[in-house]
């Protein structure tokens, strides 16, 4: 929609990257203040979040090239070169290498999984209206709700088009909320000063938004209208979702009988 937002000098700044930043800075600055409540290390959710970014950039790099890997092999710099990224490629390897922090610096993983995850699902939100900005779009539709992009975008012009983003942008900033309120109103699974009985197990908030993301994202590819590669009848993403969906029900409901014994 406005791939472009302004110039300094001879720098032009880009909406998709800008959108990126800011979403990465406001989910570190809530993070360090969740951080400073919860008595958990800010400086360890700084290196988590650094970490986790960089990681889940390349992974999210890594999946669409897997997806797109007879694109990749024609012509490999076009692939690298586009604005492509497949997020669970990014979610995969943030967390896998948000793990290995952990288990290096000898700190409980699930603690700050709680803790960053809601940060992730705001991240995200910024991320998906970068998207809507670049020009990313859903299928052709006759609702008052559709969009027309302007001439010059990735989307065609000069026809209605579902802002399969920015329903994505809406849908991980509800997710945000939830887990915050779920977390602040049911119980942190950081143990409490107050004697409050926890109700969720550690990892509680982190695989409550595995279920929330999973059926989030399973239901928008039916709007949308990029293609990720296909798996029977369902997109890539949709054949991920029902496992992520399913990895975080069982890790809950483990996670609870744990609690109980």
């Amino acid at each position: 929609m406005k791939t472009d937002l302004f110039k300094i000098g001879g720098l032009t700044v880009h909406g998709y990257g800008f959108m990126i930043a800011l979403g990465f800075i406001l989910a570190m600055i809530l993070g360090e203040y969740r951080a400073k409540k919860l008595g958990l290390k800010d400086e360890s959710v700084i290196d988590i979040a650094i970490i986790a970014g960089l990681t889940g950039f390349a992974g999210a790099k890594l999946l669409f090239i897997i997806v797109e890997f007879d694109s990749f092999i024609k012509n490999p710099k076009e692939v690298l070169g586009s604005s492509g990224f497949v997020v669970y490629g990014g979610i995969i390897a943030g967390v896998l290498c948000s793990m290995l922090y952990c288990k290096i610096k000898k700190i409980n993983f699930l603690e700050y999984f709680d803790l960053i995850m809601p940060e992730i699902a705001l991240a995200q939100g910024f991320g998906r209206i970068g998207c809507y900005l670049a020009g990313c779009y859903g299928r052709v539709t006759d609702s008052a709700f559709g969009v027309i992009f302007p001439v010059g975008s990735q989307a065609p012009a000069g026809v209605k088009l579902i802002p399969t983003q920015l329903i994505s942008a809406g849908a991980n900033i509800i997710h945000m909320i939830i887990l915050i309120a779920v977390a602040h109103f049911i119980g942190y699974t950081i143990r409490k000063k107050d004697g409050r009985k926890l109700v969720l197990p550690a990892g509680g908030i982190g695989y409550l938004y595995m279920i929330l993301y999973g059926i989030g994202r399973f239901l928008i590819e039916f709007l949308r209208n990029d293609y990720r590669g296909e798996i029977g009848i369902l997109s890539t993403s949709q054949f991920i979702s029902i496992f992520f969906i399913a990895a975080g029900v069982v890790l809950l409901i483990i996670g609870k009988k744990k609690m109980q014994s």
